[in-house]
């Protein structure tokens, strides 16, 4: 087999894991958690074995990259347990994964802004997740956290507007994909935020977090490649 096509076998299980983890969530049986824990390292390989095979010319932006898909890993498996240190544990380890992505799009899409952009955007910014949190009914001892979780969200899909906004032409279409993925994870989490706060609760909500966390996922492992290897 080619060098280059061996990300293929761990894309394959990953597609797998995907498949077998939303017919879980549509059976409502366990086996969506069984598999949960594989997703993001599969999907981690998969990134790995085809940048390895086009000899990324940097490895700083790789290790950006997989090190937040592992902390979205680490958050997959923290939350399969009921109970709010489980719960705080994988929140915390998703801020640390939007955070690792935020300074790969970051790295290339703010350069150059103002402080007068900079500081426009962050209260847009902010009122936003305010907003967005009072609505949800967020209160007491998770509000702050939450809204830091979601400020840093927001500041993740500033991160890719600014690419699409402000990036030559030609590489507007990984822009576009990472945008994409940042929203995707924005509305996972929010069905989330809204099915426990009991704001809307809906069937198949499962499916749909999963469905749209894992495009969501998807969407910024193959924007991150994309924007690594400068196309």
């Amino acid at each position: 087999m080619r060098k280059n096509a061996v990300w293929c076998i761990p894309c394959t299980f990953f597609l797998i894991a995907c498949a077998l983890n939303l017919i879980g969530c549509i059976l409502g049986t366990n086996l969506s958690e069984v598999v949960k824990p594989a997703l993001l390292p599969l999907l981690s390989a998969t990134t790995l074995a085809y940048l390895l095979g086009r000899d990324a010319p940097d490895i700083r932006p790789v290790g950006l990259l997989v090190a937040a898909q592992l902390f979205g890993c680490a958050g997959d498996v923290l939350l399969i347990p009921d109970g709010f240190p489980f719960f705080a544990g994988g929140i915390a380890a998703f801020l640390v994964g939007h955070i690792f992505y935020m300074s790969l799009l970051g790295g290339q899409s703010w350069k150059g802004l103002t402080v007068w952009q900079w500081a426009i955007s962050v209260f847009a910014m902010a009122a936003i997740v305010l907003g967005l949190v009072k609505a949800i009914g967020i209160e007491g001892a998770l509000f702050w956290p939450m809204t830091v979780y979601g400020f840093v969200l927001m500041l993740l899909i500033f991160s890719a507007l600014a690419g699409v906004l402000r990036m030559p032409r030609g590489s507007r279409a990984t822009w576009w994909i990472l945008l994409a993925g940042a929203l995707l994870f924005t509305f996972s989490d929010a069905c989330i935020a809204m099915g426990m706060f009991g704001v809307m609760t809906f069937a198949l909500r499962h499916f749909v977090v999963m469905f749209t966390y894992l495009a969501a996922q998807t969407l910024l492992a193959v924007g991150g490649v994309r924007l690594i290897l400068g196309r």
